[in-house]
């Protein structure tokens, strides 16, 4: 049962593990924002390593890797593709962007001005371009890690609610704790880790992906991440609350947690776990201004320390 998934978990918790210190929560919430074919934001200061994350993650996939800097000059025709006049055919000719690609590192993308992020709108939610009228599929799977700095404001543009909604996941790495800085600090004195090489292809990752869509939910959950949803949106202080959009995903990854998990069945802790990344970027506060960055994933923790949680009697193993 999941033999798909939990390879894909173990090469690539194996994988991120020798070359990234500690950060197990961060890969897994990459490895399941693979796996339901969704998107995931590193937003935290510089040096904490989101580069390198996402560099290994790619590594470890037998997928197509491109990485874009992000610059304030760039343009959408940078990262979609754009139609070029061939003089000897005498004919426009189509030629690709970075985003067509398997894994896409768009790093720093706050850096990027809001008509380029526009850019990635469409290829992000419908696995398409349109450029000129025509419109071109990107294969599956394919999936967007951004990096941005959230106190850096000179030079960057705050990515829109549009953006973020369009991220399943959203996530820091976090400083290190004291011995994994020891850690960090005798990997790069020694260095005799092997290079990280491709260990998962692209039909081991289809095949992930379709068995998490028989994990099964049981309705009380659905009740339950629906009550957790709606709450996002009823409180003075919330100008936006989170869009069916995000009670979709917050399924979605629940039932990635629970694969992950070794179970064909989402527990409530599942959506528990679930509920910060996928919901706490996705809240907009009334007066932003100045809001501490905490406080969504703060907003989020009390609606789940409020909210009923479907009593532990019901088995959510069984159908109904």
């Amino acid at each position: 049962m999941n033999e798909n998934v939990k390879r894909v978990h173990e090469t690539l918790m194996e994988n991120l593990s020798s070359v990234i210190v500690g950060k197990e929560r961060v890969a897994e919430l990459a490895i399941i924002s693979l796996l339901c074919g969704g998107h995931m934001l590193l937003d935290d200061v510089p040096g904490t390593g989101k580069t390198v994350f996402a560099k290994t993650f790619a590594a470890s996939l037998s997928l197509d890797f491109k990485r874009v800097q992000c610059v304030p000059d760039m343009l959408p025709s940078d990262l979609i593709g754009v139609n070029f006049f061939d003089m000897k055919l005498s004919e426009f000719r189509f030629i690709p962007g970075p985003v067509f690609t398997g894994i896409l590192l768009a790093d720093e993308v706050n850096r990027a001005m809001p008509k380029t992020q526009a850019g990635l709108l469409e290829c992000m939610e419908e696995r398409q371009v349109s450029v000129d009228g025509k419109t071109y599929s990107i294969p599956s799977p394919f999936m967007v890690i951004a990096t941005q700095n959230p106190l850096e404001t000179k030079g960057t543009f705050e990515l829109p609610e549009a953006q973020l909604d369009r991220f399943l996941i959203k996530t820091d790495m976090g400083y290190p704790t004291h011995e994994e800085n020891i850690e960090i600090l005798r990997r790069k004195l020694n260095p005799v880790a092997a290079p990280v090489v491709h260990t998962v292809d692209r039909d081991t990752v289809l095949a992930a992906s379709r068995e998490l869509e028989e994990i099964y939910v049981h309705h009380d959950l659905l009740d339950y991440a629906t009550v957790l949803v709606e709450s996002t949106r009823t409180g003075s202080e919330v100008l936006l609350g989170a869009s069916p959009r995000a009670l979709i995903h917050l399924l979605y990854v629940a039932r990635g947690f629970a694969a992950i998990r070794g179970r064909d069945h989402v527990l409530p802790d599942d959506i528990k776990d679930a509920a910060i990344p996928v919901l706490a970027h996705r809240i907009v506060f009334r007066n932003s201004f100045g809001t501490d960055k905490n406080k969504a994933k703060d907003y989020v923790q009390k609606i789940l320390e409020t909210a009923p949680v479907p009593t532990e009697q019901i088995d959510f193993t069984r159908k109904v």
